[in-house]
């Protein structure tokens, strides 16, 4: 059960440094765009920026809310003993 674990932490510790690269593709075309005159680009990479910082945020809120109803569940079945 450890070694699955280990695994998944590796292999999400790895996927990540492959994204961690295109942030200078992102400027690079926004730079590009930019002198061009479109400006456009830019609030769709600012609204992917957004969505990218809230989704950790709404995932823990998540897994919170879910175990603090389980342990509420749980004090209640222990209370009725």
């Amino acid at each position: 059960m450890k070694l699955k674990y280990f695994l998944a932490l590796i292999l999400f510790f790895g996927l990540q440094v492959t994204s961690w690269a295109q942030c200078a593709m992102c400027r690079a075309s926004v730079e590009n765009n930019v002198s061009n005159g479109d400006t456009s680009i830019g609030a769709g990479l600012n609204n992917g920026i957004l969505y990218l910082f809230v989704m950790p945020y709404l995932m823990a809120a998540i897994i919170g809310f879910l175990w603090y109803r389980s342990a509420k569940k749980k004090k209640a079945k222990l209370s009725l003993r």
